[in-house]
């Protein structure tokens, strides 16, 4: 069967969901399928096109719920555990304040932004030709929207796998070995597009990885992955590792960033945001999970003309 089709097995395990209810979704309309020779087909490319669509509409109903809640406002994009402590810290110390954030990818959260279905987008994706972080796709994700970029920290990014590292992996060469098997990010995360790159740069074919196309969408379900036995090595963040006692190889020091509309970044909400990031007792809680980086927290570091 050609990989761009997957068949009722094939698309639970993608979706992770049981095959029963992948006929539930067949019969009532909802998921794009074929019929072939008596089967059902689903193409990849359309699966995925239906889960960022039905990410839009999720997003697009919380938009108008939060419009008539002051302070309230919308985040999707990448995550990390630091997100989650940020935003417990916000409400806190500004009770009458929300965040309500959706782990997308971070290109789908610059996307979201340029539609409007979201007000700040967290990402991370890395420009190998201009060796820099998220402004070189601003044109190609944000062309109708006048967005200001602001550092929230920087963060270590690496292999983790289980405790004492037995299969001894130590790169991205590693990931092609027989022997490994690797759990993935979805496609337009920061970590996938990191991961692409490399294999590109290595002539390592997706095909040889054992494991390329089973996805998440968070570092901590990357980690859980690994705990469980289902897979031998993911790329997720250092806090993942130390959180969960898991082996961490470096692989490189990476700038997160949120994105949001000038209009957005004046909101009182997003401006307690800011403070927060300078608290002490926010600053305390993260340090005890691991090494983050807040030197340029809050810097404004883009701001379209």
């Amino acid at each position: 069967m050609p990989k761009e089709l997957m068949n009722t097995r094939e698309v639970a395990e993608y979706l992770d969901i049981n095959e029963k209810q992948v006929y539930a979704l067949i019969k009532s309309g909802k998921i794009p399928a074929t019929k072939a020779t008596g089967k059902w087909l689903f193409p990849k490319e359309m699966i995925d096109s239906w889960l960022l669509e039905d990410t839009r509409t999720a997003l697009t109903e919380a938009r108008q719920k939060s419009r008539n809640a002051g302070g309230t406002i919308l985040a999707s994009g990448s995550n990390d555990p630091v997100l989650d402590i940020l935003q417990t810290s916000l409400r806190k110390k500004y009770p009458e304040f929300y965040i309500f954030s959706a782990a997308t990818g971070s290109r789908d959260g610059l996307v979201s932004i340029n539609a409007g279905y979201t007000d700040i987008a967290w990402t991370h994706l890395w420009d190998p030709r201009e060796d820099t972080y998220n402004i070189p796709f601003l044109s190609q994700y944000i062309p109708d929207r006048r967005v200001v970029v602001v550092n929230l920290f920087h963060r270590e990014l690496g292999f983790i796998s289980s405790p004492g590292n037995p299969l001894d992996l130590k790169g991205f060469e590693d990931l092609a070995r027989k022997d490994v098997r690797f759990i993935n990010r979805q496609p337009g995360a920061g970590t996938r597009a990191l991961l692409d790159i490399n294999l590109e740069r290595l002539g390592i074919k997706k095909s040889d990885i054992a494991g390329y196309g089973r996805e998440v969408f968070t570092h901590l379900e990357v980690g859980l992955a690994v705990i469980s036995g289902e897979a031998d090595v993911g790329i997720a963040s250092i806090a993942i590792a130390n959180l969960l006692g898991l082996k961490f190889v470096p692989i490189t020091r990476e700038r997160f960033d949120m994105v949001l509309d000038q209009n957005t970044f004046f909101k009182k909400t997003v401006q307690a945001l800011m403070d927060v990031l300078h608290d002490k007792a926010f600053l305390l809680r993260v340090e005890k999970i691991s090494r983050y980086d807040f030197t340029d927290s809050g810097r404004i570091l883009y701001s379209t003309v």
